[in-house]
Parts: structure tokens; C-alpha cells; sequence
């Protein structure tokens, strides 16, 4: 079982061992390939602008981390067309046809950037060109292998020409065009062929070379070898490409065993149930299958005698019956009741929460559908939504409330962390108090959190704007608390600056906490935002142009939550769409 997710840099530790083991596989595989060509790469990481294109790093592993194949992908931005510098599976990597999966997600990359087409070099399957002739054999298995995406060389060209002083193998040039049948005219292949000589071989290539080979191609348009292994090109486009609708969707199944029909309770398994119905209608979202999150994530961003208490505790609450903390223990925490139902208070910071026999199954499997789409983010879906309850964001490293028992966002939070830098966005009306308690000491992490002020709403006692972070993370805080009676100019007016501090901070993920209890006639919230409301934030966040993991929290107004949720999605789409058609 394989993953494949981009690396974005070398500074998280998964990132540099994966890297590492990326450069071992070069070692082993590309024998041609210099040291320093090896070692520049988490330099192009780090610096695109030095190298004039973005590079792309692919990396398949399985469940112990272990990179079992890669693809090195240079963006050239300002052409508009993609570079395949590496792809190779690890030595004794055999079977299963990984090689072919990396292949199509560099395809699936290159036509979600709206690419022209994919280059790359493949050595000659022509015998007058071979100065190795044992390499024959392995270069036709290469040929038919792209010829089943349509990829072929470019014909009447001397891009084979040798570089004087240097080794005398030969290269085709070999074009995918991704399925779009297009024609590249004279004047664009050449623009493209000197890109490739200057980028990658200017400190060997002359003036009077890369002239040469650039002059070379005359064709207008240029003209693809006809297929000599494959009859047709049976991969021209992913099978999955524009099928599958495009937003990965985790919904936490057993919810409803977690009901509580006391009076004034709001948090009811019907939230799903609204949310769903208007979901279908969109088409943007396909099922995803949710997987069982280790206890030792969980316990690394909430204190392990909470989990164990949370555990425990449910478990002996009586079936159909609730308890409410009713003492709060925390004057003397070094004295704790040894009772379980009177400890409940040490753990809980409200008396409206309470603890029922199902409470901790379904708070947990919140978790397993937030983290499995932090999952299928970085398994290359730009958006994932774990649609779940109970709620998570009020429930901090050791304390329940506010409806909210773990914290879904905080853990999936953590979890993307090990692959790169991270911000959390907060839109939910009350503050995200277990969050920022998580995450305060951290710069590694930005919190941003839109929310009703805590003079008049809940928490009441976290969530003042001048709550920034301390000691490291200081200023990684951001709070931007609005008044009771908010306008929807106002409100998008904050969004926009909470929106400015996530760009600053540079993230290589979102996860965005969806509270939709902000709007009009919500039965725990004061503000007025309606559908096209939802939509314009939605179109909002969906330009900031992040993978993006949307994990729903409050919302209680059951007669016009699904259509809010729908054109929230909507609304992001769209963004994503309209920023990606700038970026092209």
C-alpha cells in the first residue's frame, strides 16, 4: 500500500528523510547523475526563483515511511510547460506498476496547473545512435512505455547533438501534450527548448550550442514520431481525469449514536443529515473511505490522562443516560476526586456538556475522518472535507466543552505538520479556544480565528485580540473578535485581513475549522449571513490557492444549513478555479 504526496521543502523531518531517501534511489538508479546535480535539489526546493523554475517532488511511500519510488517535475512557470527531471522506483521495487502510478500524478500535476505539455529526455531506441547497444532493449521498453500516454519524440531536430568535452550519450526529446491534441508552432518550441538547455545545462552548454540545437527545430508545427510499440494511446488522459468529482468527502458514520435529547441541546445528528442532502446537489464531492488515526496522534496534541479519563468515563456511563459536571475541581488540581463522575469537572470548563456512554466513539471517530482527509491531501487532493460531529475546536490539550470532546482540527493539524508548514483558520462564531490552547507556544503553526467577541459570547473567557501567543509563539495568533451585530461588509472586511496573515505566513496547507453558525437566525450565534454570504467567503479562501482540508464545527440552524454549506463549497470552488486561471 503506497501514498504519493508532494514535498514542498526540506524543513519538516519527514521532508528531509524523505529527501534523503529520494537521493539514495538517484545514487543507485541514475549512475550518470553528478553529486552535485543530487545535491542541488533542496536548494530548488527552497529557492525556485534562483533556478527560473518551481520544482515538484513526488515521493511514494508505504506505511513506515519508506520512499519506494519518486519523480523529480520542474515547473517553468513563465512558459507554461512542465519538465520531467527524474522518476524512478527504489531498487528491488518490482511489480504493482508504481512506476505508471507516478507517471499519471505527474499528469494529474501537470493538467491541474494547465500546462501545455510535459518534456523529457529518453535515451535513443535507434541502434545508430547507441554507443551503449546493451542499453537497446531497456530503451524500448522505455519508448512503449510513454507511447501509452501519447508521449513520443519530436522529429527533424538535433537536440541528440553531443556536447563538445562532455559524455556522448544522445537524447531524444520526447512531448507528452496530456490528451489536448494540441500543436506547438515554431516559435513556442523553441522558446521551450532554450529554457530546458539554459536552466538545466547552461554551466555546460555554449551560447553557440544551445543556438544550434534551439535553430534546429524547423518544423512548424512540430511533428511527434508515429507510434512504432502501442496502436493507440490508451492512457492519453488519466482514466479518473474530470470524472471523479473533485472534493474528497469523510463523513464520520457513527455520529448519530451520539444523541442527547435534553432540552436545549442543539447539537443533533439531523446537522449531518442537512448538510448532506444539499451536498449531493452540488457534484463536487465524492466518498472517501475514513481510516482508524493512531492513539498516540491523538495523545500527542490532547494530554494522555484526558484521553484515558474520556475513555474510561464514557464507558461507564449507564446507556440513554448523560452526566453533567456538577464540581469543578481545578481549585486544588493535586487534589482530584477519585470518583470518576465527580472528576468530570477537572476535565470540562462548562456545565452544559456532558458525558454519555457514546461520546467518546463518536468524538473519535471525528478524529479518524479529519485526519483521513489530511490524508487525501496529501495524497494530492487539493480540497478535503471531513464532515463530522460532535464539534472539536472548543475542546483544548486537557478539557472538554462547548459540545466538543477532541479536537479534529487540532489533530489533523498536527498530523499535516510533519510534511510542511500550517495554518489554521477559524471561521466557526465562537472562538476556537481549545485550538489556540494547543498551539499557543507554537510558531511552527498559525492560528487565525474569526469570532463573536467573548464579552457577550462563548467561551467568554478566550479569544481577546490581544491574545497573540507567547514565548515562540508569539505573534502565530491571531484573534479578530467582532461585535454583536456584525454587517456583512464588516465581516468580509475581517476575512480579508485574516486571509492577508495566512498568505504572509506562507503555509504549505490549510485547514480551515467551518463553523456555519454565523449565520442568519442561528440559535447560538447573532450575525446575518446568508447563502450568496457563504458563498463569497468560500470563493475567498478558495483564491488563497492552498490544499485545503475543511473540517466542519457548529452550525445549528437546521432549516438553512445545507443550503449554506453547499454554497460555501460552491463558492470555494469557484475561487480555486478562477485563482488557478490567473496563475496560468
Amino acid at each position: 500500500m503506497f501514498r504519493i504526496r508532494k514535498i514542498y521543502d526540506d524543513v519538516s523531518p519527514a521532508n528531509k528523510h524523505a529527501l534523503a531517501q529520494v537521493a539514495d534511489i538517484m545514487h543507485s538508479q541514475f549512475p550518470l547523475a553528478s553529486q552535485q546535480e543530487i545535491d542541488k535539489l533542496p536548494g530548488q526546493l527552497r529557492d525556485p526563483m534562483k533556478y527560473l523554475f518551481r520544482s515538484l517532488v513526488l515521493v511514494a511511500e508505504d506505511s513506515r515511511d519508506q520512499v519506494r519510488g519518486f519523480a523529480l517535475f520542474l515547473h517553468m512557470t513563465d512558459l507554461n510547460f512542465g519538465y520531467l527531471e527524474f522518476i524512478s522506483v527504489a531498487p528491488g521495487t518490482t511489480g504493482g506498476g508504481l512506476g505508471g502510478v507516478l507517471y499519471e500524478r505527474v499528469r494529474e500535476e501537470a493538467l491541474d496547473l494547465g500546462l501545455v505539455g510535459i518534456f523529457f529526455e529518453v535515451l535513443p531506441d535507434e541502434p545508430h545512435l547507441l554507443t551503449h547497444p546493451e542499453l537497446l532493449e531497456q530503451n524500448i521498453a522505455r519508448l512503449r512505455f510513454y507511447e501509452r500516454y501519447g508521449a513520443r519524440p519530436i522529429l527533424n531536430n538535433e537536440f541528440h547533438k553531443p556536447i563538445a568535452g562532455e559524455d556522448s550519450n544522445l537524447f531524444f526529446l520526447v512531448f507528452d501534450d496530456l490528451g489536448h491534441g494540441v500543436e506547438l508552432r515554431r516559435a513556442q518550441i523553441r522558446k521551450i527548448v532554450r529554457a530546458i538547455l539554459e536552466r538545466k545545462y547552461g554551466d555546460v552548454c555554449s551560447e553557440e550550442y544551445i543556438k544550434a540545437v534551439t535553430d534546429s527545430f524547423k518544423d512548424d508545427p512540430i511533428q511527434l514520431r508515429k507510434p512504432r510499440y502501442v496502436r493507440k494511446a490508451s492512457r492519453a488522459v488519466p482514466a479518473h481525469w474530470h470524472t471523479k468529482p473533485p472534493i474528497a468527502l469523510f463523513i464520520n458514520e457513527g455520529h448519530d449514536i451520539h444523541h442527547v435529547r435534553d432540552r436545549g441541546y442543539v447539537e443533533a445528528p439531523v446537522r449531518i443529515a442537512s448538510i448532506l442532502e444539499e451536498l449531493d446537489k452540488s457534484g463536487l464531492f465524492h466518498r472517501s473511505k475514513t481510516h482508524r488515526v493512531s492513539e498516540r496522534l491523538l495523545k500527542s496534541v490532547h494530554d494522555p490522562e484526558y484521553v484515558e479519563y474520556l475513555k474510561r468515563a464514557c464507558s461507564l456511563v449507564a446507556a440513554g443516560k448523560s452526566i453533567y459536571p456538577i464540581v469543578f475541581p481545578l481549585r486544588n488540581p493535586h487534589r482530584t476526586p477519585k470518583d470518576w463522575e465527580l472528576r468530570a469537572g477537572y476535565y470540562c470548563m462548562d456545565t452544559f456538556t456532558p458525558l454519555n456512554r457514546n461520546a467518546y466513539l463518536a468524538a473519535r471517530g471525528a478524529v479518524d475522518c479529519a485526519v483521513s482527509g489530511s490524508d487525501a491531501i496529501l495524497n494530492g487532493n487539493h480540497f478535503a472535507y471531513a464532515l463530522v460531529r460532535p464539534p472539536g475546536h472548543h475542546a483544548e490539550r486537557r478539557a472538554f466543552g462547548g459540545f466538543c470532546y477532541f479536537n479534529s482540527t487540532a489533530v489533523a493539524a498536527q498530523h499535516l505538520y510533519r510534511y510542511g508548514s500550517v495554518a489554521i483558520l477559524d471561521v466557526d462564531f465562537h472562538h476556537g479556544n481549545g485550538t489556540q490552547d494547543i498551539f499557543y507556544h507554537r510558531a511552527d503553526v498559525l492560528t487565525v480565528s474569526i469570532h463573536g467577541d467573548p464579552h457577550f459570547a462563548y467561551p467568554h473567557f478566550a479569544g481577546f485580540a490581544d491574545e497573540t501567543g507567547v514565548g515562540e509563539g508569539e505573534g502565530y495568533n491571531l484573534n479578530l473578535p467582532l461585535p454583536e451585530k456584525c454587517s456583512v461588509e464588516r465581516y468580509h472586511k475581517t476575512l480579508a485581513k485574516a486571509l492577508r496573515r495566512v498568505r504572509e505566513f506562507q503555509p504549505q496547507f490549510l485547514v480551515l475549522a467551518l463553523g456555519l453558525d454565523t449565520a442568519k437566525a442561528d440559535p447560538t450565534g447573532t450575525w446575518s449571513l446568508r447563502a450568496a454570504d457563504f458563498r463569497a467567503n468560500g470563493a475567498l479562501i478558495g483564491a488563497l490557492d492552498l490544499p485545503t482540508l475543511i473540517v466542519q464545527e457548529g452550525g445549528y440552524r437546521t432549516r438553512t444549513l445545507g443550503a449554506n454549506a453547499r454554497a460555501f463549497f460552491e463558492g470555494l470552488w469557484s475561487g480555486w478555479q478562477e485563482a488557478r486561471t490567473r496563475r496560468r
